[in-house]
Protein backbone atom coordinates (compact mmCIF):
# COMPACT_ATOMS: atom_id res chain seq x y z
CA UNK A 1 0.00 0.00 0.00
CA UNK A 2 1.15 3.52 -0.80
CA UNK A 3 0.20 6.34 1.57
CA UNK A 4 -0.20 9.67 -0.28
CA UNK A 5 -0.46 12.88 1.77
CA UNK A 6 -1.13 16.41 0.55
CA UNK A 7 -0.53 18.82 3.44
CA UNK A 8 -2.33 22.11 2.89
CA UNK A 9 -2.64 25.20 5.05
CA UNK A 10 -6.15 24.28 6.20
CA UNK A 11 -6.59 20.57 5.53
CA UNK A 12 -4.45 17.52 4.93
CA UNK A 13 -5.79 15.07 2.34
CA UNK A 14 -4.50 11.50 2.53
CA UNK A 15 -5.17 8.34 0.60
CA UNK A 16 -4.12 4.70 0.56
CA UNK A 17 -3.38 3.12 -2.82
CA UNK A 18 -3.27 -0.52 -3.74
CA UNK A 19 -1.50 -0.16 -7.07
CA UNK A 20 -3.52 2.45 -8.98
CA UNK A 21 -6.66 1.85 -6.92
CA UNK A 22 -7.54 4.28 -4.13
CA UNK A 23 -8.83 2.10 -1.30
CA UNK A 24 -9.22 4.67 1.49
CA UNK A 25 -9.06 8.42 1.85
CA UNK A 26 -9.32 11.05 4.58
CA UNK A 27 -9.47 14.85 4.84
CA UNK A 28 -8.25 16.13 8.20
CA UNK A 29 -7.42 19.46 9.78
CA UNK A 30 -3.77 20.50 9.37
CA UNK A 31 -2.25 21.06 12.81
CA UNK A 32 1.42 22.16 12.61
CA UNK A 33 1.64 22.22 16.41
CA UNK A 34 1.40 18.42 16.65
CA UNK A 35 4.51 16.77 18.03
CA UNK A 36 6.23 13.92 16.22
CA UNK A 37 4.74 11.47 18.71
CA UNK A 38 1.25 12.84 18.10
CA UNK A 39 1.75 12.60 14.35
CA UNK A 40 2.82 8.97 14.62
CA UNK A 41 -0.19 8.09 16.79
CA UNK A 42 -2.41 9.94 14.28
CA UNK A 43 -1.05 8.05 11.28
CA UNK A 44 -1.07 4.65 12.96
CA UNK A 45 -4.67 5.22 14.10
CA UNK A 46 -5.75 5.90 10.51
CA UNK A 47 -4.08 2.70 9.35
CA UNK A 48 -5.77 0.74 12.12
CA UNK A 49 -9.13 2.00 10.86
CA UNK A 50 -8.36 0.08 7.65
CA UNK A 51 -7.05 -2.93 9.61
CA UNK A 52 -3.50 -2.18 8.47
CA UNK A 53 -0.15 -1.88 10.20
CA UNK A 54 2.93 0.15 9.33
CA UNK A 55 4.60 -2.80 7.63
CA UNK A 56 1.66 -2.94 5.22
CA UNK A 57 2.66 0.50 3.87
CA UNK A 58 5.17 0.08 1.04
CA UNK A 59 5.95 3.79 0.72
CA UNK A 60 4.81 7.34 1.40
CA UNK A 61 4.48 10.26 -1.02
CA UNK A 62 4.14 13.77 0.42
CA UNK A 63 3.42 17.22 -0.95
CA UNK A 64 3.34 20.06 1.54
CA UNK A 65 2.97 23.84 1.62
CA UNK A 66 3.42 23.94 5.41
CA UNK A 67 7.16 23.87 6.19
CA UNK A 68 6.52 23.25 9.90
CA UNK A 69 4.79 19.99 8.97
CA UNK A 70 6.96 18.78 6.10
CA UNK A 71 10.05 17.55 7.94
CA UNK A 72 8.10 16.10 10.85
CA UNK A 73 5.63 14.26 8.62
CA UNK A 74 8.45 12.80 6.52
CA UNK A 75 10.35 11.66 9.61
CA UNK A 76 7.29 10.03 11.15
CA UNK A 77 6.42 8.41 7.82
CA UNK A 78 9.81 6.74 7.89
CA UNK A 79 8.81 5.12 11.18
CA UNK A 80 5.69 3.50 9.74
CA UNK A 81 7.14 2.12 6.51
CA UNK A 82 10.31 0.39 5.40
CA UNK A 83 9.73 1.67 1.87
CA UNK A 84 10.62 4.95 0.20
CA UNK A 85 9.39 8.28 1.57
CA UNK A 86 9.17 10.85 -1.25
CA UNK A 87 8.70 14.56 -0.52
CA UNK A 88 7.88 16.48 -3.70
CA UNK A 89 10.42 19.24 -4.16
CA UNK A 90 13.87 19.93 -5.57
CA UNK A 91 15.57 16.79 -6.85
CA UNK A 92 12.37 14.78 -7.24
CA UNK A 93 11.54 13.53 -10.72
CA UNK A 94 8.17 14.72 -12.03
CA UNK A 95 8.63 14.26 -15.77
CA UNK A 96 7.51 17.84 -16.28
CA UNK A 97 9.43 20.92 -17.41
CA UNK A 98 8.69 23.85 -15.06
CA UNK A 99 8.64 26.79 -17.45
CA UNK A 100 8.45 29.76 -15.07
CA UNK A 101 10.94 32.42 -13.98
CA UNK A 102 11.96 30.64 -10.76
CA UNK A 103 10.91 26.98 -10.67
CA UNK A 104 11.69 26.74 -6.94
CA UNK A 105 8.84 29.17 -6.21
CA UNK A 106 6.04 26.91 -7.37
CA UNK A 107 4.23 24.99 -4.61
CA UNK A 108 4.54 21.22 -4.52
CA UNK A 109 0.77 20.74 -4.69
CA UNK A 110 0.60 22.81 -7.86
CA UNK A 111 3.25 20.70 -9.59
CA UNK A 112 1.50 17.52 -8.47
CA UNK A 113 -1.83 18.73 -9.89
CA UNK A 114 -0.16 19.62 -13.19
CA UNK A 115 1.48 16.19 -13.46
CA UNK A 116 -1.79 14.41 -12.72
CA UNK A 117 -3.92 16.52 -15.06
CA UNK A 118 -1.51 16.05 -17.95
CA UNK A 119 -1.55 12.28 -17.43
CA UNK A 120 -5.32 12.00 -16.98
CA UNK A 121 -6.60 14.61 -19.44
CA UNK A 122 -3.71 15.41 -21.76
CA UNK A 123 -2.26 18.84 -22.61
CA UNK A 124 -3.17 21.63 -22.74
CA UNK A 125 -5.17 21.81 -19.54
CA UNK A 126 -5.99 24.12 -16.66
CA UNK A 127 -6.52 22.92 -13.09
CA UNK A 128 -8.35 25.04 -10.54
CA UNK A 129 -7.76 23.83 -6.98
CA UNK A 130 -10.20 25.09 -4.34
CA UNK A 131 -8.41 25.27 -1.00
CA UNK A 132 -7.23 27.98 1.38
CA UNK A 133 -6.33 29.80 -1.81
CA UNK A 134 -7.91 29.15 -5.19
CA UNK A 135 -5.04 28.14 -7.47
CA UNK A 136 -5.03 27.93 -11.25
CA UNK A 137 -2.26 25.85 -12.83
CA UNK A 138 -1.61 25.55 -16.54
CA UNK A 139 -0.11 22.76 -18.62
CA UNK A 140 0.82 24.00 -22.09
CA UNK A 141 0.51 22.44 -25.52
CA UNK A 142 3.94 20.81 -25.13
CA UNK A 143 3.08 19.34 -21.74
CA UNK A 144 5.19 21.77 -19.71
CA UNK A 145 4.10 23.72 -16.66
CA UNK A 146 3.46 27.33 -17.68
CA UNK A 147 2.51 28.90 -14.33
CA UNK A 148 -0.88 30.09 -13.22
CA UNK A 149 -2.80 32.33 -10.87
CA UNK A 150 -3.39 32.45 -7.10
CA UNK A 151 -6.54 34.04 -5.68
CA UNK A 152 -7.96 34.22 -2.15
CA UNK A 153 -10.02 31.13 -1.42
CA UNK A 154 -13.77 31.14 -0.77
CA UNK A 155 -13.47 30.63 2.98
CA UNK A 156 -10.61 33.04 3.61
CA UNK A 157 -12.22 35.82 1.58
CA UNK A 158 -15.59 35.38 3.29
CA UNK A 159 -13.92 35.30 6.70
CA UNK A 160 -12.20 38.58 5.86
CA UNK A 161 -15.60 40.10 5.04
CA UNK A 162 -17.13 38.89 8.30
CA UNK A 163 -14.20 39.92 10.50
CA UNK A 164 -14.07 43.36 8.92
CA UNK A 165 -17.73 44.21 9.49
CA UNK A 166 -19.73 44.65 12.70
CA UNK A 167 -23.15 43.42 11.60
CA UNK A 168 -22.40 40.49 9.27
CA UNK A 169 -22.11 36.89 10.43
CA UNK A 170 -20.85 33.56 9.17
CA UNK A 171 -23.12 31.58 6.87
CA UNK A 172 -23.24 28.11 5.37
CA UNK A 173 -22.08 27.91 1.77
CA UNK A 174 -25.42 26.76 0.41
CA UNK A 175 -27.08 28.05 -2.73
CA UNK A 176 -29.44 30.99 -2.05
CA UNK A 177 -32.90 31.10 -3.62
CA UNK A 178 -31.73 33.79 -6.04
CA UNK A 179 -28.83 36.13 -6.70
CA UNK A 180 -30.96 38.90 -5.18
CA UNK A 181 -30.81 37.96 -1.52
CA UNK A 182 -33.99 38.63 0.48
CA UNK A 183 -32.03 38.84 3.73
CA UNK A 184 -28.51 39.26 5.03
CA UNK A 185 -27.74 35.53 5.05
CA UNK A 186 -28.85 35.05 1.44
CA UNK A 187 -27.06 38.24 0.40
CA UNK A 188 -23.77 36.93 1.84
CA UNK A 189 -24.33 33.51 0.25
CA UNK A 190 -24.99 35.15 -3.10
CA UNK A 191 -21.91 37.34 -2.90
CA UNK A 192 -19.69 34.50 -1.68
CA UNK A 193 -20.77 31.71 -4.04
CA UNK A 194 -21.65 33.65 -7.19
CA UNK A 195 -18.82 36.09 -6.59
CA UNK A 196 -16.26 33.29 -6.32
CA UNK A 197 -17.75 31.50 -9.33
CA UNK A 198 -17.41 34.75 -11.28
CA UNK A 199 -13.79 35.03 -10.16
CA UNK A 200 -13.13 31.49 -11.38
CA UNK A 201 -14.84 32.07 -14.73
CA UNK A 202 -13.04 35.36 -15.30
CA UNK A 203 -9.56 34.01 -14.59
CA UNK A 204 -10.23 30.72 -16.39
CA UNK A 205 -11.31 32.46 -19.59
CA UNK A 206 -8.31 34.81 -19.54
CA UNK A 207 -5.90 31.90 -19.10
CA UNK A 208 -7.62 29.80 -21.77
CA UNK A 209 -7.33 32.69 -24.23
CA UNK A 210 -3.60 33.00 -23.53
CA UNK A 211 -3.05 29.25 -23.97
CA UNK A 212 -5.12 29.10 -27.14
CA UNK A 213 -6.88 26.17 -28.75
CA UNK A 214 -9.09 23.60 -27.05
CA UNK A 215 -8.09 23.56 -23.37
CA UNK A 216 -9.34 20.95 -20.89
CA UNK A 217 -10.48 22.48 -17.61
CA UNK A 218 -10.72 20.49 -14.41
CA UNK A 219 -11.41 21.34 -10.77
CA UNK A 220 -10.21 19.71 -7.58
CA UNK A 221 -9.94 20.53 -3.87
CA UNK A 222 -12.29 20.40 -0.92
CA UNK A 223 -14.58 23.21 -2.08
CA UNK A 224 -14.79 22.23 -5.76
CA UNK A 225 -18.23 20.64 -5.38
CA UNK A 226 -19.47 23.82 -3.67
CA UNK A 227 -18.32 26.33 -6.29
CA UNK A 228 -18.17 24.50 -9.63
CA UNK A 229 -21.97 24.06 -10.00
CA UNK A 230 -22.14 27.87 -10.26
CA UNK A 231 -19.34 28.16 -12.84
CA UNK A 232 -19.75 28.27 -16.60
CA UNK A 233 -16.07 27.74 -17.47
CA UNK A 234 -15.44 24.38 -15.80
CA UNK A 235 -17.65 21.36 -15.17
CA UNK A 236 -15.29 18.44 -14.52
CA UNK A 237 -14.47 17.73 -10.87
CA UNK A 238 -11.64 15.30 -10.09
CA UNK A 239 -11.77 14.94 -6.31
CA UNK A 240 -8.60 12.89 -5.97
CA UNK A 241 -6.45 14.55 -8.63
CA UNK A 242 -3.71 15.62 -6.18
CA UNK A 243 -3.51 12.22 -4.50
CA UNK A 244 -3.33 10.54 -7.91
CA UNK A 245 -0.51 12.89 -8.87
CA UNK A 246 1.41 11.92 -5.75
CA UNK A 247 1.01 8.27 -6.66
CA UNK A 248 2.35 8.96 -10.14
CA UNK A 249 5.37 10.88 -8.84
CA UNK A 250 6.11 8.18 -6.25
CA UNK A 251 6.15 5.59 -9.05
CA UNK A 252 8.68 7.75 -10.96
CA UNK A 253 10.99 7.98 -7.93
CA UNK A 254 10.63 4.65 -6.13
CA UNK A 255 14.02 3.15 -5.43
CA UNK A 256 15.74 6.55 -5.72
CA UNK A 257 14.96 7.88 -2.22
Amino acid sequence: MLLAADIGNTNTAMGLYDGERLVAHWRLTTAPERTDDELEIWLRSLLELEDLRGEDVSGVAISSVVPAMTTAFAAVSGEITSGDVIVVGAGIKTGMVINIDNPREVGADRVVNAVASRERYGPPCIVVDFGTSTNFDVVGQAGDYLGGSIAPGLVISTNALISGTAALRRVEFTTPRAAIGKGTVEAIQSGALYGHAGLVDGIMERIATEVGGDVTRVATGGLASTVVPHCSSVSTIDEFLTLDGLRMIWDMNRGDA
